[in-house]
């Protein structure tokens, strides 16, 4: 008899590589742990092992110095070039892909600083000053990218970088407090994607992902997955919200516009078609959403997909 033929599935998405301390060599570019208190820096080439999908508890705060390519933070897919500022919270997966990268590679590309949660909101409880602070770091649970600081931002690293002791925790509190006054921004990650797992909560919420993910096209309403797990509609809404910062609607309209928008750069299939396999169900309400989410039409992200990702595909 001839072979089984598996049944064709979209392929799944790769989950993120937790990075642990004990993958953090100075030989990377990190700074050795007893180096560092709060803050350590890091500051690596392309290409680089560190270069990959992956998170980690800490939050990361890059400057890219060199080449440019393609950006991935969160559900946010996007260009960036040498001056490019984005601080990621933590759990929030990301990587940075560089295209133009000349033979034998670039010595320096990516300038880093990651530092923990706990201690800074713990501070925050007894040092009122540093409750500025928190707005920002609650932002950074999408990813943020600020503008027009790539100068005063490599000054401050550097200050960093060369300080030890009172005199670092000094020069990184500028650096945050440069952040934190700036209001020219945009947050990147439109889903709270946080790699958090094993748990009972954030395994429901895991496996409701992969559900909506999975059935992107079948009708998927609160009331069912409530009854489902056993709970009321309200305890489900505010379950859902506070695992994954969006309320349930909201965050099945984000995956289903960012499946559309992968089937628009990737396929010739037409918008109407692309509408309804993603589970919308009338294209009025598709464009609309589209629009919210994307800030164009389905049809002009077609026309502007390979110009504004360029490169190749990765």
């Amino acid at each position: 008899m001839p072979a089984r033929v598996p049944p064709l599935h979209l392929p799944r998405q790769r989950q993120p590589e937790l990075e642990r301390d004990l993958t953090r060599s100075p030989a990377l570019g990190y700074e050795a742990a007893a180096d560092t208190g709060l803050v350590r820096c890091l500051a690596h080439g392309f290409p680089t092992p560190l270069a990959r999908w992956h998170c980690h508890d800490e939050y990361e705060l890059h400057l890219i110095t060199a080449t440019s390519g393609k950006a991935f933070v969160g559900d946010w897919i996007g260009p960036f070039q040498p001056g490019h500022l984005v601080l990621c919270g933590p759990r929030l997966p990301h990587n940075w892909i560089s295209m133009d990268v000349p033979a034998g590679g670039v010595a320096e590309r990516d300038l880093v600083i990651q530092f923990a949660h706990g201690p800074l909101v713990h501070a925050a409880e007894q040092i009122p000053e540093l409750t500025e602070l928190l707005p920002l770091l609650e932002r950074a649970r999408h990813g943020i990218e600020f503008f027009g600081l790539s100068e005063p931002a490599l000054q401050h690293f550097h200050a960093v970088k060369t300080k030890r002791g009172l005199q670092r925790l000094v020069a990184f509190c500028a650096y945050l407090e440069l952040l934190a006054r700036c209001t020219d921004y945009r947050l990147l990650s439109s889903v709270c994607m946080q790699g958090d797992t094993g748990t009972p909560e954030n395994d429901q919420v895991n496996a409701l992902v992969d559900r909506i993910t999975r059935d992107l096209a079948q009708p998927l309403s609160a009331a069912g997955l409530a009854a489902e797990l056993g709970m009321s509609e309200s305890r489900f809404s505010r379950f859902f919200r506070r695992a994954t910062g969006n309320t349930f609607t909201d965050f099945v309209n984000r995956i289903r516009v960012n499946r559309a928008g992968q089937l628009l750069m990737e396929t010739d299939r037409l918008v109407t078609h692309i509408c309804y396999e993603v589970g919308f169900n009338n294209v009025a309400n598709f464009n609309r959403r589209f629009l919210e989410v994307k800030g164009v039409t389905p049809s002009e992200f077609r026309r502007q997909a390979d110009h504004r990702f360029g490169g190749a595909r990765v």
